[in-house]
């Protein structure tokens, strides 16, 4: 399977084994725990994340199915998914750290993940330096002795920031530091972060993988045996891991994957090269524009360049709520990733827990729009945008 194309992976995807023959479907395994006759078999099970099927918190057949595709997907030995996007990102920072490291991260972050950054360092003196997203050096003139991580998101959320993966990631390998990669944005189908140097690569599977904002999830996928075995552990006493609903829904969803991540982004181009245009835009902040400041290195990573983006108005904040409230295809909703176009506002929502040098730091104005792309006709899409522009400040 390896050498095989995503599009046809997706497609054929890991299926349990049964008496002689495989179910066309991965089909859902809803039980609490499962019978043993052997005692052996029952105690190996308990110890390893490839072990026999024991107890639903430590591993479900079809939860499994959704880790090894994903895996398979992202290039890694092994993943452990998770209840959600967050409970991914905490099992890994978790189970990789302690009391008194260091991690480096690059500026523009999700604004959960910055919350959570600021935790570590209350509650466990984890201290944290923050560089931007494609500057090595500023890793290695960050590393002390107790640096354990470096800490990239492939596409930033919301101002599309995209990290040097493969420079970043070899002057964490320098200092003996883990990488860990978010790479919810792009999916596997636009970046494999593992082929270009992380150890770890995280998802909310809510998102992409998913794609039809009808369940929430995560996955952790590990470059080493030893990685994911570390990772499944704390994941099976920090009580993360994912309900086999829930995984057979995500499972359903990435057999799609590589159709809607291209359409999401050819209706992103299309959208976001216009807007660029508008006499009411200020910006538009979306790494396949020449003008952002990620062109470059986003060229050279990736096929194409994501489905969101964010834009400043001219006229600030109130030209901005004025815009969400005028939209009709478009929704005011969290999230991304389904197959439907949703809007917000990230200073007030998805970073609300910034302070104004934070919000500047990360490049996002009071007036920022953050649009994920749906998988609509992309002249409906902007006709509604082009009328709820209308009358905004030019």
């Amino acid at each position: 399977m390896s050498s095989l194309h995503p599009e046809t992976r997706v497609v054929h995807l890991p299926r349990p084994e049964l008496n002689g023959s495989r179910p066309i479907s991965v089909p859902i395994y809803q039980t609490s725990g499962f019978v043993f006759d052997d005692p052996a078999v029952f105690a190996d099970g308990m110890g390893r994340p490839d072990g026999a099927f024991v107890y639903g918190r430590l591993s479900n057949p079809t939860v499994r199915s959704l880790e090894e595709a994903v895996a398979g997907l992202e290039g890694g030995v092994g993943a452990v998914a998770t209840g959600s996007g967050m409970g991914a990102i905490n099992t890994v920072l978790l189970g990789l750290l302690r009391s008194g490291d260091h991690v480096i991260a690059q500026t523009a972050l999700y604004g959960g993940t910055d919350t959570v950054f600021k935790d570590l360092e209350a509650r466990y003196g984890i201290a944290v330096t923050y560089v931007p997203e494609a500057d090595p050096a500023a890793v290695r003139a960050a590393v002390r002795p107790e640096t354990k991580l470096l800490y990239l998101e492939t596409i930033a959320n919301p101002m599309t920031q995209v990290a040097d993966l493969p420079g970043m990631s070899a002057a964490a390998r320098e200092a003996g530091l883990i990488t860990v990669v978010d790479n919810t944005f792009a999916s596997p189908v636009l970046c494999r972060p593992i082929e270009l140097g992380a150890d770890v690569v995280v998802h909310s599977t809510t998102k992409y993988l998913s794609g039809h904002a009808d369940v929430l999830g995560g996955i952790a996928v590990a470059a080493t045996d030893e990685l994911h075995r570390r990772i499944w552990s704390y994941a099976v006493e920090l009580g993360a891991t994912a309900d086999p609903f829930a995984a057979w829904l995500t499972l359903r969803g990435i057999q799609t994957l590589p159709l809607r991540m291209e359409r999401h982004c050819s209706n992103t181009r299309l959208l976001a090269t216009r807007l660029a245009e508008h006499p009411a835009v200020a910006a538009v902040h979306w790494p396949g524009l020449p003008s952002h400041p990620s062109y470059d290195v986003a060229a050279k990573l990736m096929p194409e360049f994501g489905g969101v983006f964010s834009f400043d108005l001219k006229g600030g904040r109130p030209a901005g709520e004025s815009f969400m409230k005028a939209v009709k295809l478009a929704l005011l909703a969290p999230s991304l990733g389904g197959v439907e176009t949703l809007i917000l506002h990230p200073a007030t929502t998805s970073h609300r827990g910034l302070d104004a040098e934070g919000l500047a730091a990360a490049g996002i104005g009071e007036g920022t729009v953050r649009v994920a792309v749906g998988i609509e006709h992309h002249e409906d899409l902007w006709a509604d945008f082009e009328q709820a522009l209308d009358g905004l400040p030019q």
